[in-house]
């Protein structure tokens, strides 16, 4: 029995169906790791962009309302130092509350200004204070709506007081500082300074300092969330602090708390990633427009989180319903392709165990049902083909038993012919011995077996032999003679092929006639073949004779026999399609068939 088939030794089984799960797996789940990938990182730069964006807006909100209610400062104390009070008759408008204070520190004048200044305070939501420092040896105006007031405590010996006075401006805004002018514990403000001249002739009469407590910063930003309220801070040009929500964090320099890298924030857009303590902060700052401060406000990166662990669990569960789709489609569509193949693979398995009929049907109408419906064609034309090998060896085995059989007759003939042989020659019957001798080396040619081909020379040898016997038959009524060009007479040729056209000529040719004429001609036709024409004089064939001749040479109609039909059926097999036995003859013309082979050259080749 046939073994069954193995793959060559290091090399592993694969099945189709498992390559096409990697494959379908493998073109599906690369493109859903791209795509989940980049939208989860496009998603996260979109987030962190958004924050970035609402964090920028939040602090350039800041900017302009805290700015806003500076200039609202300096707008009372401007009105306050030239201004007038409302709430005075109109009889009396022409006096200033502040003016006239400065002039005459009188207690009505005092509580004018005092009025006056209160109404702006109020105005302001008593986020800020007051102080009127006299510089004509008047009394100080000291308005402090929320704190007590530390009278002991005289600016003017302080540096920016001096500086103020000495300098051009007439307005000056100082960063944050401790309001000492007042008792209350960690009172930080922003000081707006202005000096006050007279209306009349112009001299510098006092200076008047707004006090806004910074805890207005968060008053303003009372809409922002606590954590971002926490992580809103402002520095001066120096980086200094002048606000955070930790009054301990005023007056200390900003990279203290962020290490910034001002040189990226000034070329970028004003945002950076910053690491604190190991912790990743967006950190975004933004300039004041009158001011030469500039607002910064960070929150950690990870804040982000909270959107991204919504949208990475959407994302995760997007993959995996596409994952299982993948899975599911893959196995759906690896069998729908393997199915067929593995029945086709189990009627090769059936076939190769000996079974060629009623195989089961593999459906499928595309290559693969192609390839099986040919399969089938396949194994029908084995079928056949065994069972012809199978009668074929019958018949070998049947012919070699016979052929033992006769084995033992050519030596039988030898000996009983060499014995008649003998006989004769001590009888000096000639013809006997010529006849006797002519049939032996006749039977010896006959019998070797050792080559299929032999030269021209031989086979003319066993011809003259056979005319001795035929002579002998028909009382030397037959006249024979051969030529034969010396380059060919080794030329090979089938064996026993040129017998058969003479044993023809004489029986169906020329044995009724008185003057049988037989010939034989061996010569070159062109460069590449030689003709072996067989001529007699005989009654030649009627028509209808050499058309079923011819019919029969041509293959239509069955060609049994060892005569003609036999030398042109050996000629075509083992020279080809173009050579064989030709023949012409009409009645009383007598007949000339030819043999047509190639020449060999001396190396064997034609």
């Amino acid at each position: 029995m046939k073994a069954p088939f193995t793959l060559k030794p290091n090399r592993r089984f694969v099945s189709v169906k498992n390559k096409m799960l990697f494959f379908f797996l493998l073109a599906i789940l690369i493109p859903v790791v791209i795509l989940f990938a980049n939208s989860y990182i496009s998603s996260q730069q979109m987030l962190e962009r958004k924050y970035t964006d609402l964090l920028a807006d939040v602090t350039r909100q800041s900017n302009i309302r805290i700015e806003e209610f500076l200039e609202d400062t300096k707008q009372i104390s401007l009105i306050a130092s030239y201004g007038i009070n409302s709430y005075i008759s109109a009889v009396s408008q022409e006096n200033y509350p502040v003016q006239n204070y400065l002039h005459d520190s009188s207690v009505t004048n005092e509580l004018q200004a005092t009025q006056l200044l209160m109404n702006y305070i109020t105005m302001k939501d008593r986020a800020i204070s007051i102080y009127v420092y006299n510089l004509v040896n008047g009394s100080d105006l000291y308005v402090a709506p929320n704190k007590p007031v530390d009278y002991t405590y005289n600016p003017r010996k302080e540096d920016w007081f001096t500086e103020f006075l000495r300098s051009d401006d007439i307005t000056r805004d100082l960063p944050t500082r401790l309001d000492l002018q007042t008792k209350a514990d960690s009172n930080w403000t922003i000081y707006n300074l202005r000096k006050i001249f007279d209306m009349e002739n112009g001299k510098l009469i006092g200076v008047m300092a707004v006090s806004v407590d910074i805890d207005f910063i968060n008053r303003l930003n009372k809409r922002m969330e606590a954590g971002n309220r926490s992580a809103f801070t402002v520095t001066d040009d120096s980086g200094i602090i002048i606000f955070n929500n930790n009054y301990n964090l005023i007056g200390k320099p900003f990279r203290t708390l962020f290490p910034v890298r001002e040189e990226e924030l000034a070329a970028g857009s004003g945002r950076q990633i910053v690491r604190v303590s190991g912790k990743d902060y967006i950190l975004i700052q933004s300039p004041f427009e009158e001011h030469n401060w500039k607002t910064y406000m960070y929150m950690p990166v990870e804040e982000l989180a909270v959107e991204g662990d919504i949208l990475k669990r959407n994302l995760w569960t997007i993959a995996v319903v596409l994952i299982l789709f993948a899975l599911a489609s893959s196995v759906y569509m690896s069998n729908l392709i393997t199915r067929p193949i593995k029945q086709l693979i189990r009627n090769m398995t059936l076939v190769e165990q000996g079974k060629f009929d009623n195989l089961p049907a593999v459906r499928s109408n595309d290559e693969i049902g192609v390839m099986a419906s040919r399969f089938e064609q396949m194994s029908a034309e084995l079928k056949q083909l065994v069972e012809r090998i199978y009668v074929e060896q019958e018949q070998k085995v049947e012919a070699e038993i016979r052929a033992l059989q006769a084995q033992i007759s050519p030596h039988f003939l030898y000996n009983t012919l060499n014995s008649v042989k003998w006989i004769a020659t001590m009888q000096q019957s000639e013809k006997i011995v010529e006849m006797t001798g002519a049939l032996i080396s006749m039977l010896r040619y006959t019998a070797k077996t050792d080559n299929r081909l032999v030269p021209i020379r031989e086979e003319l040898e066993h011809i003259g032999h056979y005319i001795i016997i035929q002579k002998v038959r028909y009382f030397n009524r037959i006249e024979f003679h051969s030529e034969v060009e010396e380059t060919l007479a080794e030329q090979e040729i089938p064996k026993l092929s040129i017998q058969p056209l003479v044993e023809n000529a004489i029986f169906h040719g020329i044995a009724d006639q008185e003057d049988g004429l037989l010939s034989i001609e061996v010569r070159r036709a062109g460069n590449a073949e030689l003709t072996i024409t067989v001529r007699d004089n005989g009654a030649g064939m009627s028509a209808e004779a050499a058309a079923k001749l011819r019919s029969r040479l041509c293959g239509a109609e069955d060609s049994g026999g060892i005569g003609v039909i036999n030398v042109h059926q050996r000629v075509r097999r083992l020279y080809g399609e173009p050579y064989g036995v030709s023949f012409e003859s009409s009645p009383g013309q007598g007949a000339v068939f030819v043999i047509t082979i190639p020449i060999r050259d001396k190396k064997g080749a034609y």
